[in-house]
């Protein structure tokens, strides 16, 4: 069984992104993917697309939620995508 995967855009020092990481590290107690932390700073291609508005949530490619994250839109696509729940 393929895991998915949540790529987490952030950067150092912003509340939001850890609070963003806190929130995929809870989901993962009952969903079935992996997370990838992209620390945006470190690429100048993503800090011109990115800039503010992280942190960024990536699921399986498809770009999900972005500024202030929702932990109801986040299980929201997570169900749409079929990610497995663990059981």
């Amino acid at each position: 069984m393929k895991k998915s995967t949540v790529k987490l855009y952030m950067r150092q020092r912003c509340h939001l992104c850890e609070d963003a990481k806190g929130m995929l590290e809870d989901l993962q107690q009952s969903w079935n993917f992996e997370i990838v932390e992209v620390d945006i700073d470190q690429d100048d291609r993503l800090v011109e697309q990115y800039g503010i508005i992280i942190p960024v949530i990536e699921l399986d490619g498809e770009e999900v939620q972005a500024g202030i994250i929702h932990k109801k839109s986040i299980i929201e696509a997570l169900t749409r995508k079929n990610v497995n729940i663990i059981s």
